[in-house]
């Protein structure tokens, strides 16, 4: 995902060749010699030999197309009619190849973009397969391509992560792109592929439901890899992650030549399938078909999960790890004492001078560390428009005088360890069997977890304080009354606990919706429908721990509820800590007073360990106890979990 939201606007700018190349060829002349065509006959040849090769059965013209099959037969995923040149192209690869090849013989073809161009991949391909003669095209190449690979010199891709972003819906799964790298050997040089919705929607829970649903338009871009860096990692707080590819000089030459013939080509986009990663995949594919990356996802598709998949495929090299400005920021502000952090805000505020540093009594080293991070800091404000750019010249200047009479730093000083890869964490599903003891009656219960980290689960390849789950369902066994029932369906439960400091003051919040069982009057345990909101604040102690605390609202319906339905507010707060590694405790308390409607207070105290076996599985303990209606539930529970 990303935030797979960019501006459309974004696809008109002129940046670089590149993006000249696949943005703006339809406006470029593309300098192609005509040549007359020697008539029908050999037009009628080359279609009887397509035909007897059947190359609309192949798999790359079905890669071309985004072809894929489905339950009411075979349909492409691109949506714009303008991709099309048969009527029935969407659906019908036959007819779509007929009309292809009629397109490279049609004399009228506009000049200044014939169809050699326009669909150069699809061309080449036919070209290669059926040996055709461009001497008897009325268009033989397309120049304007091939000056234009000449010049920029396209040598490698890499695929990119950029983190989780949990504060947009577009993109707490975090997000995929590619980079072009060029012989400048300079990866800021590189050309950022992405795909993306275009909307202007800001409202976050709308976007979520639009983008179920496909109400946006998705269109690849080409930008400046080093503006993507400066968004993600600079303005969005998103480490970045750098995956090389082996691909073949001729391989890179493909998968231009597919995001060529894309351009200002839209598709329906899909939050959970056809997102941001997922086609990107066809461009992986184009360049190298017998991947087949788009095949091996159906019901929905995780960023992180495309990493995997190139990763099982051999096509990843290497790995490479860029910090977000803000992990620079608190590494420094690791290094330096109470005292040295107040200075370096001081300095930022414009209530300390850089030069008055100099002559305080206190070491070099940490002079140094506090100029480096008021530097780095200002920086951070700046790009995130909170100081004017008069204040940030102004001071930066002063930081940098200051810090240049100081002398130089060792390199390794603000070396930042580099933590475990995204795509090295456990799996995105899960399955969990377990049993327990509720009051007096014994269970057996069975999760599955569609997706895909938990505040309990181990954070190595995940964001500390970060939960994200869709479809997680329990289903348990009471043996006393050999009753099997659903115990609680989670639709959507996302939790950001993002802790704060002098620095970042960060805002946490939670929202959860599903079905889930609560004690009512009478002692009966049933199951309501409930949507739980929450907005608070996190602190980590020296411990590596995160305390947090909510404000939360919630509203419960059900028809064993009084009036069908109770609105509550209260709140919530816990500790989440690592024993070890291996070992993590989550210790919390939530007391809801629900004033409309059915009227009670709720109270659950809840301690939960898990134990990491592998990195595909755990165990957890979980000991709770729960008040509502004057009745109490006590329970206990151990549970086997494996990520797959």
């Amino acid at each position: 995902m990303k935030k797979c939201l960019r501006r459309y606007g974004w696809l008109r700018e002129t940046i670089s060749p590149l993006f000249f190349l696949l943005h703006f060829f339809v406006a470029l002349p593309l300098f192609a010699a005509p040549v007359q065509a020697t008539g029908p006959p050999y037009l009628s040849t080359v279609l009887e030999l397509a035909h007897q090769k059947k190359l609309y059965q192949e798999r790359y013209w079905h890669i071309l197309l985004h072809y894929k099959r489905g339950l009411f037969g075979t349909r492409s995923l691109i949506d714009d009619e303008a991709f099309f040149l048969s009527k029935e192209g969407k659906h019908n690869p036959e007819a779509e190849l007929n009309a292809t090849i009629r397109a490279f013989f049609r004399n009228g073809d506009d000049q200044s973009n014939p169809s050699v161009c326009k669909f150069i991949a699809r061309y080449t391909w036919l070209k290669e397969q059926l040996d055709l003669d461009p001497s008897q095209l009325p268009v033989p190449e397309c120049k304007r391509f091939t000056e234009l690979i000449d010049q920029i010199k396209p040598e490698s891709v890499s695929l990119i992560f950029p983190t989780t972003y949990v504060n947009s819906p577009a993109s707490m799964f975090g997000h995929t792109l590619l980079i072009v790298e060029t012989a400048s050997k300079s990866k800021l040089l590189a050309y950022a592929i992405n795909y993306s919705a275009v909307t202007q929607e800001t409202f976050g829970p709308l976007f979520a439901i639009k983008g179920l649903f496909g109400y946006y338009k998705g269109y690849y871009s080409i930008l400046p890899y080093y503006a993507k860096i400066q968004e993600y990692r600079d303005v969005n707080d998103r480490d970045i992650w750098e995956y090389p590819l082996n691909l073949e000089h001729e391989e890179v030459i493909r998968l231009l030549m597919h995001t060529y013939e894309l351009n200002l080509i839209y598709s329906n986009y899909y939050f959970f399938d056809e997102n941001c990663s997922y086609q990107l995949l066809f461009l992986l594919d184009a360049a190298r078909p017998s991947l087949g990356l788009t095949d091996q996802f159906n019901l929905w598709v995780i960023p992180v999960d495309t990493i995997r998949a190139a990763k099982k495929s051999g096509l990843i090299t290497g790995t490479f790890y860029r910090p977000s400005k803000s992990t620079k920021i608190k590494h420094i502000a690791s290094l330096l004492p109470q005292d040295g952090k107040s200075k370096a805000l001081s300095i930022v505020r414009g209530e300390l001078k850089a030069e008055i540093l100099l002559e305080q009594n206190i070491p070099k080293e940490e002079k140094i560390r506090i100029c480096d991070l008021a530097s780095e800091y200002l920086q951070y404000l700046y790009a995130k428009d909170e100081v004017t750019q008069k204040k940030y010249t102004n001071l930066f200047l002063s930081i940098l005088q200051a810090r240049s009479k100081l002398g130089a730093m060792d390199e390794n000083e603000y070396h930042i360890r580099r933590p475990t890869p995204p795509d090295e964490g456990h799996l995105s599903n899960r399955l969990s069997l377990g049993f327990g003891i509720q009051e007096r009656d014994l269970f057996q219960e069975v999760q599955y977890r569609a997706a895909y980290h938990d505040l309990n689960d181990n954070d190595k390849g995940y964001k500390e304080g970060a939960q994200i789950i869709f479809g997680n369902v329990a289903l348990r066994y009471y043996f006393p009354d050999s009753k099997l029932r659903l115990q609680g369906l989670d639709l959507i439960d996302i939790v950001s606990i993002a802790p704060r400091d002098e620095f970042f003051q960060n805002i946490s919040w939670k929202v959860r919706t599903g079905l889930y069982r609560r004690v009512l009057a009478d002692d009966r345990d049933d199951l309501l429908y409930r949507l739980n909101p929450g907005g608070g604040f996190a602190f980590e102690d020296g411990w590596k721990g995160l305390w947090y605390v909510f404000m939360e609202t919630e509203l419960d319906l059900g028809p064993d509820l009084q009036d069908n339905y109770a609105v509550g507010i209260g709140g919530s707060a816990g500790f989440i800590g690592k024993v070890t590694d291996r070992w993590k405790i989550h210790l919390f308390v939530r007391d809801i007073y629900y004033g409309l409607g059915d009227t009670t207070n709720s109270l659950e105290l809840a301690f939960l360990q898990n134990f990491t076996i592998t990195t595909n599985t755990s165990l957890t303990a979980k000991v709770s106890r729960n008040r509502s209606h004057g009745s109490h539930q006590n329970e206990a529970s151990l549970s086997f979990g494996w990520f797959f």
